[in-house]
């Protein structure tokens, strides 16, 4: 219907008046409701297209005119696919950059600690030479001090008490053999037989006690080593941070003190706030550790105190008892303090003698 009315308004004359304007046509109504016609079937068709139009998946893109040759269609599944590739160099590119955001924190933290190391040792060999100043608690040094010297002192208790172990052990070990000895001589020898016998159970018993005497000394023992090192050792080792706490302080002190004598330029005025900032990072975690260092040795103290007075006790009541011949208060005394024996008849050595 519109092919035959653009052929017919083609082939129409257009009059023209003596003043040179058109005319007006009877056609010219037909023409302009064909016209509005078709608009409104396209208008139609096109609203139909967007409601069910095509899977954009499955659509292709045509480059050139109308009616082109194949060549210029491209496949959308084809754009998908650079889309693809553009994403995952995306993300490539997003780890290559956290790598090297690692490798950048990496380095500042080599330069911190390359730096930090630098002042202290400067510090401390200002201090070994008499040239630097340092901070000092005569108190908190002096309760130091103190605890060094009683650690080297229950060590050497300790020392003592384990070659006490050793030696007994052997002699234990010497009375069962003994004992086990003149036993079988008093079957095999019977005009001595009672007199075998006598010494027979006397080693019998003084073995028993021994081994009775043994899980008191072992007791004592094991206690005077968690003491030595575990508890003290642990107080030393925060000690040993706080000493540490307090040259990094004194470095960053004395870092600080020679930056205020220099000039106040912009330039300056900058590296005496950072110097300030990082020296009361340092004075914080000196106070830290101190207050630490301070609270330790108080309940190390109380500890100390506490298990000594059970192990002496111990050691006391156990050996009186022994060398008393007093085997029931030797068994009371392992039953106050809740030791257990090893089973009897038991040949392998104490944990002691193993180590």
């Amino acid at each position: 219907m519109t092919d035959s009315i653009m052929s017919k308004a083609a082939t129409m004359e257009i009059p023209i008046n003596s003043n040179g304007d058109t005319g007006t046509l009877p056609e010219d109504d037909s023409l302009e409701q064909a016209a509005k016609l078709q608009w409104s079937l396209d208008e139609k068709d096109l609203q139909q297209v967007m409601v069910s139009g095509p899977n954009l998946n499955e659509t292709s893109i045509v480059s050139g005119g109308y009616g082109g040759t194949a060549e210029g269609i491209i496949p959308t599944s084809s754009i998908k696919g650079s889309n693809m590739h553009h994403s995952s160099s995306s993300s490539s590119m997003t780890a290559d950059e956290a790598t090297r955001g690692v490798a950048v924190e990496k380095l500042e933290t080599v330069k911190k600690w390359g730096l930090n190391t630098y002042k202290c040792t400067k510090q401390m060999i200002s201090e070994r030479f008499g040239r630097g100043s340092r901070t000092v608690d005569l108190e908190l040094e002096a309760q130091i001090e103190v605890l060094r010297d009683t650690k080297r002192k229950y060590e050497n208790v300790l020392r003592l008490a384990r070659a006490l172990t050793n030696h007994f052990y052997n002699m234990v070990q010497t009375q069962h053999a003994l004992g086990d000895t003149f036993a079988d001589l008093s079957q095999k020898s019977p005009e001595l037989r009672d007199e075998f016998g006598y010494n027979a159970e006397t080693q019998k018993l003084l073995c028993k006690n021994g081994e009775t005497l043994l899980g008191a000394i072992n007791f004592f023992v094991s206690s005077i080593n968690t003491l030595v090192n575990k508890t003290m050792e642990d107080t030393l080792m925060t000690i040993k941070m706080y000493e540490g706490a307090r040259l990094e302080f004194d470095a960053y002190r004395t870092d600080l003190e020679e930056l205020s004598l220099g000039p106040r330029d912009a330039v300056a005025m900058a590296r005496i706030d950072a110097a300030q900032q990082l020296y009361q990072v340092q004075k914080d975690k000196y106070e830290r550790l101190r207050s630490d260092v301070v609270i330790k040795l108080k309940f190390l103290e109380e500890n100390k105190v506490k298990v000594m007075h059970k192990q002496l006790l111990l050691f006391h009541n156990a050996i009186s008892a022994y060398f008393a011949g007093n085997q029931q208060q030797l068994e009371q005394t392992l039953k106050q303090f809740n030791i257990k024996l090893r089973p009897p008849g038991a040949d392998k050595p104490s944990w002691l003698e193993e180590q």
